[in-house]
């Protein structure tokens, strides 16, 4: 059969809901983002189906990106940090919705998958997405394909505890998921942003902790050298466990120019390997990554 010309793609975030038709080059045709409606899982699913009728009235295959995952066992919405999505049967839900079939699959597995197969991370074998912004997750890609295993959480890095906690970073901060310590307490953007809180008492964004860092300001630069070297510390783990070529960074943190600078001096003391250089790229597709990994849903699937 005949590939489509075009494809779908939604991104699903906690804050805002992008959608895209994308050609199957790759070429962005139309864009739309929209504030996503906060607890709210009905409003939620009629706003994925108003984007899809004013961008796609012709009915394009698509692929959607989650903020957590489905369960292969269940069918249900699981590990979501947009918690009104969790134990609903969201696939089932938007498919009578839109009346047509869609593939769903964790967001950042749909930002390391659109960078693998077309970006940053194009031509090579094994390639780590990780997203580092208002939570923090990560996305595995083998020759093409995602790889997220019997219980759909493969590469779901965000929730792993800090590596090597010292005394003062345990039990560490309490994540939405229940747990203490999970890295994206630590590495996502509200994160950074808790941790300077807490050194410092001042309440600022992780972007506005960055830059009063590049002015020289000496409490937002040592909150951003505790940020990358726990950073360093659970992406090290994430290299010992399945030596990626490259690691890909998303999410807004990833704009901080230095985490290319210093990322693999620090991680390198942690690799298991005589070799320790690993790369660490930005995406080539930016905040698009997400939105065109969930058109490729369909491209993966039919490798």
């Amino acid at each position: 059969m005949a590939a489509p010309s075009r494809l779908f793609g939604i991104d699903l975030g906690g804050t805002k809901i992008e959608a895209a038709l994308v050609d199957y080059d790759g070429t962005v045709l139309e864009r739309e983002r929209i504030a996503t409606p906060r607890d709210d899982y009905p409003a939620t699913i009629e706003a994925i189906g108003g984007l899809t009728r004013r961008l796609d009235p012709q009915g394009a295959r698509i692929g959607i990106g989650v903020p957590g995952s489905i369960s292969p066992k269940t069918g249900l919405m699981q590990n979501a940090n947009s918690t009104w999505l969790n134990g609903k049967p969201f696939a089932l839900d938007l498919e009578a919705a839109l009346g047509r079939s869609v593939r769903l699959a964790n967001d950042a597995n749909c930002f390391a998958l659109s960078e693998a197969l077309d970006g940053a991370g194009s031509g090579h074998r094994t390639v780590f997405g990780v997203i580092l912004g208002t939570g923090c997750g990560g996305g595995i890609v083998i020759n093409g394909r995602l790889v997220d295993g019997p219980r759909g959480i493969g590469g779901e890095w965000g929730h792993m505890p800090l590596p090597m906690p010292r005394s003062e970073e345990t039990p560490g901060p309490l994540c939405w998921c229940g747990r203490h310590g999970c890295m994206e307490t630590w590495v996502s953007g509200p994160g950074m942003a808790g941790d300077h809180e807490r050194h410092t008492g001042q309440t600022l964004s992780a972007e506005r902790v960055a830059e009063l860092a590049a002015h020289g300001d000496q409490n937002a630069l040592k909150t951003q050298t505790r940020h990358i070297e726990r950073l360093a510390r659970g992406l090290a783990q994430v290299v010992n466990l399945i030596d990626p070529d490259v690691i890909v960074l998303g999410g807004g943190l990833s704009k901080l120019a230095h985490l290319y600078d210093d990322l693999p001096s620090l991680l390198a003391p942690h690799i298991f390997a005589a070799e320790t250089d690993i790369r660490i790229l930005p995406p080539k597709w930016g905040d698009a990554s997400g939105v065109r990994g969930a058109a490729w849903l369909w491209r993966d699937a039919e490798l």
